[in-house]
């Protein structure tokens, strides 16, 4: 039987984005089934001791920079510092994605989350505007006014408060964060013990 990894994650995260395609290409190698729950990450910290990125002291904020140049480089993803739209808010992608899941299945939803990550750490778009998320669903082929207005629905707003009370069940902390086998996983910098436990 193929296993199931349960994925929370943030789609402004930096972290999330270095780490989906990989992640994408692992569960695809393992044959194992992806559950796509976008969360709010705000909530998350709020009960998990987690700041937002503007409350963190000077040296974190400084080596989170470093980081994400470090990994930029080694995975040879492009990945804007300082990109024009961010901080900005993942409600409305998150719907998004769950619309898109909720109408086309799991590898519709993760394809449109790594489009909306690009959007924000490679291309410089503003994925809280909602033309340029109905724009980008379009270029996957989809209708992206028909997926944004379910995404307004009080249906998907509650999958995504439920997707949020989850992951805080589930001691999630951070974005990524992976749930293979009832084990959390946290970071893409954690992917290489994904693949051990879906090759289990």
């Amino acid at each position: 039987m193929p296993k199931t990894c349960i994925y929370y994650f943030a789609p402004p995260s930096p972290w999330s984005y270095l780490g989906h395609d990989r992640f994408v290409a692992i569960a695809k190698k393992h044959g194992a089934q992806v559950d796509v729950k976008p969360c709010d990450f705000g909530k998350v910290f709020s009960v998990s001791g987690g700041l937002p990125l503007a409350k963190r002291p000077p040296q974190r904020q400084a080596y989170r920079l470093v980081e994400l140049k470090r990994w930029s480089e080694f995975l040879k993803m492009p990945l804007n510092l300082h990109p024009k739209f961010f901080p900005v808010s993942g409600d409305d992608s998150s719907r998004l994605i769950i619309a898109t899941k909720l109408a086309h299945g799991a590898d519709a939803a993760l394809n449109i989350t790594g489009a909306i990550m690009r959007g924000v750490w490679a291309d410089e778009k503003n994925t809280a505007d909602s033309e340029t998320l109905i724009a980008i669903a379009n270029a996957l082929g989809h209708d992206g006014k028909a997926l944004w207005k379910s995404s307004q629905t009080a249906s998907v707003q509650a999958e995504y408060d439920r997707y949020t009370d989850e992951a805080i069940a589930a001691n999630a902390f951070g974005a990524p964060w992976y749930v293979v086998d009832g084990e959390g996983y946290w970071g893409q910098d954690r992917l290489d013990f994904v693949d051990r436990a879906l090759a289990k």
